[in-house]
């Protein structure tokens, strides 16, 4: 396993980390027992695996619940991100007199007595801006050490930009992968800063992962797809095998972790066979011509399509 280590963190952060909005999440998949989830964390760990990404939200508390038990013991080894916005019943409320209860709530499921991030998921647009009150009761969660740091968790340029300026911000999620490439136009600003980079839906939802086609029976929050969305899904696809050939998965991993900004990457995770299949990225190599054909295929193809997430 390679690391990163961002110097607003300070941590070496495991270039793939774990995804955990599937961990224990028989709401929106058919995940399998507590015994299961609880021995795939632990075998990350094993595999050298130091961040876990999780939210409130995730399996509704279900997620922060199984992680709490099984780093019980690694707590000093691992980097553990949380979010604030969306609560264990699936209620959106970004009060800011809600998050220090959001933050110790997590903290009970999780088994700890510190956050080492909580993020703002996906937050309203007005929420991203640096003199947003929001930030002064993070910056007080701070002081009570109930966090280290605190960031935001976003998809587009344009929110990249705005949160780029808020200098106390240590943490960013973002939706970035081989379809949609756009906020890397900002990505020289993140390394500058030092800012620990996660990526989220690196696989663009599975589509990336090249086992969907247009006989693919879609269900949960997949199922929101149109025909239209699907079969241009299914073009880029094509487009995108024929570059980089049958190894689709860990080369759209690697792609995204061979910009110097990106820290990691955080693919949900189901199964050890997904485990230790997204493990294996850290010493794949994908080529630098390879590498430039997918920016090329985007900038040239793909950015002009329609493709909503």
């Amino acid at each position: 396993m390679k690391y990163n280590n961002p110097k607003r963190v300070d941590f070496l952060i495991s270039e793939i980390s774990f995804g955990s909005w599937q961990l224990g999440n028989n709401i929106d998949f058919d995940f399998g027992d507590e015994l299961e989830g609880i021995g795939l964390v632990q075998e990350a760990l094993k595999m050298g695996v130091s961040l876990f990404d999780t939210a409130p939200n995730y399996g509704h508390g279900n997620s922060e619940r199984l992680l709490g038990k099984a780093l019980k013991g690694s707590r000093d080894k691992v980097f553990i991100n949380s979010k604030f916005g969306h609560d264990d019943q699936g209620n959106t409320d970004f009060s800011i007199e809600r998050i220090e209860k959001s933050v110790r709530e997590s903290l009970k499921r999780l088994q700890t007595h510190y956050l080492d991030s909580v993020i703002l998921h996906n937050p309203p647009r007005e929420m991203l801006d640096k003199d947003h009150p929001v930030y002064n009761e993070l910056r007080r969660l701070k002081a009570l050490k109930l966090i280290n740091h605190f960031g935001v968790s976003i998809d587009t340029p344009d929110e990249l930009q705005i949160v780029l300026e808020n200098d106390d911000v240590d943490v960013i999620e973002l939706m970035f992968n081989v379809i949609h490439q756009s906020p890397k136009i900002h990505f020289n600003k993140v390394f500058e800063k030092g800012i620990l980079l996660m990526i989220k839906v690196p696989l663009d939802s599975g589509w990336l992962s090249g086992k969907y086609d247009e006989f693919t029976n879609f269900t949960g929050i997949r199922a929101r797809w149109s025909k239209e969305v699907i079969d241009t899904r299914i073009k880029i696809i094509e487009q995108v095998k024929s570059i980089v050939g049958s190894d689709i998965v860990k080369s759209s991993l690697r792609f995204i972790l061979d910009f110097k900004a990106v820290t990691c990457v955080i693919p949900g995770i189901k199964n050890s066979s997904q485990l230790a299949d997204n493990v294996e990225v850290s010493n794949f190599v994908l080529s630098k011509e390879k590498h430039e054909l997918l920016e090329t295929l985007y900038e040239d193809y793909i950015k002009n399509l329609y493709t909503p997430w």
